[in-house]
C-alpha cells in the first residue's frame, strides 16, 4: 500500500440500515449510507466494511425466546449476509467495485473470507464487505470488526453507531452525560465505559488499533470519518 493510501475498516450496526422504521432495510437509509461511502472513499481510501444484523434478528432476543445460543448466533450471522448483499447492490449502483466475503462459506452469494484475497481486493481499490462475523458463535460483530481490522492492517477502525461518540453515561438516560473527544483504552476500561464488548475492546488495545466511535446517522459524519476528519470520540492506547 502506498504512503498516500489509507486503509480503513468501517463497522456498521445493522440498525443503521433500518432508518426510522427500526427493523428491516429502509431504502432511504441504505441509499444515504451508500452515497456517503461513495463520497468518502475518494482520494485513495481502501475500505473494508463489517456489518451487523440487528435490524433483522438480534441473538439476545432469540435467546430470550428460548433459542439455543449457538443457533441464535448463527441466525444473526446469516442476517449480516442479507445486509451485506443489500449494501453491495447499493454501492455498485453508484459505480463502486465491491466484493462480499463471508466467514461462512456460501459460494452462490459471496466469496469465502480468505485474508490474502481480501488484501488483494483492497489493493485493487475494491470495497470489501465482510459478512457472517467471525463465522463462529459466541463472538459479536464488534469482535469480528477488530479481528478483521488487525488481520488486514487497517490504520483505523471506525465504529458507526446511533450516538455521537463515547459518553460518561448513557445520554439517552442521563442528561448530564459528557461526551469524550479523546480517550485511552485503559481509561475506558477503568471507567467501565461500554464502547464495545470487552473481548473486542481488549483485542483493539493489545494491537494498538486506533478507534473512532461516531454517529453514522448524522448526514456528513461518515464522509468526515472516512476522510480522517474530527468526528465522534477517538480512542487510542495513549492520549
Amino acid at each position: 500500500m502506498s504512503a498516500e493510501r489509507r486503509r480503513v475498516l468501517l463497522k456498521l450496526s445493522g440498525e443503521v440500515l433500518a432508518g426510522e422504521s427500526g427493523s428491516g432495510i429502509e431504502p432511504a437509509a441504505l441509499a444515504r449510507l451508500a452515497g456517503e461511502i461513495q463520497e468518502g472513499v475518494g482520494g485513495g481510501i481502501e475500505l473494508a466494511i463489517v456489518i451487523g444484523g440487528g435490524n433483522i434478528i438480534r441473538g439476545s432476543e432469540a435467546l430470550a425466546d428460548g433459542v439455543d445460543r449457538a443457533a441464535a448466533d448463527s441466525m444473526g450471522m446469516l442476517a449480516t449476509v442479507i445486509n451485506a448483499l443489500a449494501l453491495q447492490d447499493a454501492l455498485e449502483r453508484r459505480g463502486l467495485s465491491t466484493r462480499v466475503l463471508s466467514a461462512i462459506e456460501m459460494r452462490a452469494l459471496s466469496e469465502p473470507y480468505i485474508r490474502r484475497r481480501a488484501l488483494r481486493h483492497l489493493e485493487k481499490g475494491r470495497v470489501i464487505i465482510l459478512a457472517a462475523g467471525t463465522g463462529h458463535p459466541y463472538f459479536t460483530t464488534d469482535t469480528a470488526a477488530v479481528l478483521r481490522a488487525v488481520e488486514l492492517g487497517a490504520d483505523v477502525l471506525l465504529k458507526g453507531t446511533k450516538v455521537d461518540g463515547v459518553f460518561s453515561a448513557d445520554p439517552r438516560v442521563d442528561p448530564r452525560a459528557v461526551r469524550y473527544e479523546r480517550l485511552s483504552y485503559p481509561e475506558a476500561i477503568e471507567r467501565r465505559l461500554q464502547v464495545m464488548d470487552l473481548t473486542a475492546f481488549t483485542m483493539g488495545m493489545d494491537h494498538r488499533l486506533p478507534l473512532v466511535v461516531f454517529n453514522v446517522t448524522v448526514p456528513g459524519n461518515l464522509v468526515q470519518a472516512l476522510q480522517g476528519g474530527e468526528v465522534g470520540t477517538r480512542v487510542m492506547v495513549e492520549v
